[in-house]
């Protein structure tokens, strides 16, 4: 009876026409590496345009297609990862910093960029932390770099603000974390005819393959249709996650600085990657720390089991632009006891670190002269009274 089943399945299987199935088979996955090959660029903007229609990029190239569409959308964002990385260099003249600091050739690496004077600048350097996904150095959203401008979605106007305002500066890249390489092909080797095995038990394995190659066939077509590559990660040493590299990052670089105030601005994962720094090294943080900007933070001091002196340090040097849709600055309230929460004056996620801009450097001057006089940050005393008017 099982026997006349399982006959039934394949029956059942051999009637399927693989080739109507497949009638919407995808394009290849075939992109242009450059933007010109895209034909898009950035306009004076910094809006990304068609470069013969003027439009804005559009998701939907090819209609039922969202897949093809996606892995085009993808292939744009690389380059665009790569544009960034470019801007870093020539536009805000940040240097390349490979890490770790003593790998070896063969070994993988990460980087991140820095002003020329971020290790000796004596008074200030900012230190950048984008979220997690597929940002990269100097990006906050990639969303917001292809559907909105450079200024909203990258690091950039912080870069150059703090340039201008006499900031060292260290940009992380908390998400490079491995490198993709092909996976080996492995062989298995069929069994020995001299097995123990009885002659009839080998005859069934050994039909089992060509049984179920067709099925085997229809189930690989769906699952990887464009015949991709496969691939393995392989871990950077001391930045395999966003914690490790922060950690990392600190004790290589921020903690050698001459600064004499460090502030951090930390959106999203960024923020919880800090937290978990301040557990790690919490004594040099405090000694070396004057003011961390938050940006809609996913931080929890509870779960990250944030002792209490980490609780009052963050209360008191801390502030959170989380997003809302009351004014900027206005007081939000918090149900955890860690730091301030204000509106960064937008309620999209990925915005809050562009629209709380100019009160972070606010912030950041206030922190510092309060240092100078042994004040608490004002903005932390009086968050809820300050109006957008005033900046």
């Amino acid at each position: 009876m099982l026997k006349n089943a399982i006959a039934g399945s394949y029956d059942l299987l051999s009637r399927i026409d693989l080739d109507e199935l497949m009638k919407k088979d995808e394009p290849p996955l075939d992109f242009p590496d450059t933007l010109e090959g895209f034909e898009y660029a950035f306009n004076e903007k910094g809006q990304l345009r068609h470069t013969k229609t003027g439009e804005p990029f559009v998701f939907n190239y090819r209609e039922d297609l969202h897949r093809w569409n996606q892995k085009r959308y993808e292939a744009l964002g690389e380059i665009i990862t790569k544009y960034v990385y470019e801007l870093l260099e020539k536009d805000c003249n940040l240097k390349k910093i490979s890490i770790p600091v003593d790998a070896t050739e063969s070994e993988p690496k990460s980087f991140i960029f820095m002003s020329e004077d971020a290790l000796t600048n004596p008074q200030k350097l900012m230190v950048l932390i984008h979220g997690s996904g597929v940002v990269r150095a100097g990006q906050w959203a990639r969303r917001l770099i292809i559907n909105e401008d450079l200024d909203s979605g990258t690091q950039i106007p912080f870069i150059k603000r703090a340039m201008e305002e006499g900031y060292g500066v260290i940009v992380l890249n908390p998400n490079e974390n491995y490198i993709e390489v092909e996976k080996p092909t492995i062989h298995v080797q069929s069994s020995s005819d001299s097995s123990d095995e009885p002659a009839e038990k080998r005859e069934r394995k050994d039909k089992v393959p060509k049984e179920t190659k067709k099925r085997r066939d229809f189930y690989e077509k769906y699952r990887n249709p464009q015949r991709e590559k496969e691939t393995m990660q392989l871990y950077i040493r001391e930045n395999g996650s966003p914690e490790e590299h922060a950690v990392y990052v600190w004790d290589h670089f921020i903690a050698q600085s001459a600064a004499e105030n460090v502030f951090f601005v930390a959106h999203s994962y960024g923020g919880l990657a800090f937290v978990e720094l301040m557990i790690q090294r919490e004594a040099d943080v405090k000694s070396k720390v004057t003011a961390v900007a938050l940006t809609d933070s996913v931080h929890n001091v509870w779960h990250q089991e944030a002792g209490k002196t980490i609780r009052e340090w963050m209360r008191e040097n801390c502030c959170n632009w989380v997003s809302s849709s009351e004014p900027l600055d206005t007081s939000v309230e918090s149900m955890l006891p860690d730091c301030p929460r204000v509106s960064a004056g937008t309620d999209r996620h990925e915005l809050t670190s562009w629209k709380s801009f100019p009160s972070i450097f606010k912030f950041f001057t206030e922190a510092s002269e309060a240092k100078t006089s042994s004040l608490k940050p004002a903005l932390t005393r009086r968050s809820h009274r300050i109006k957008h008017e005033e900046l």
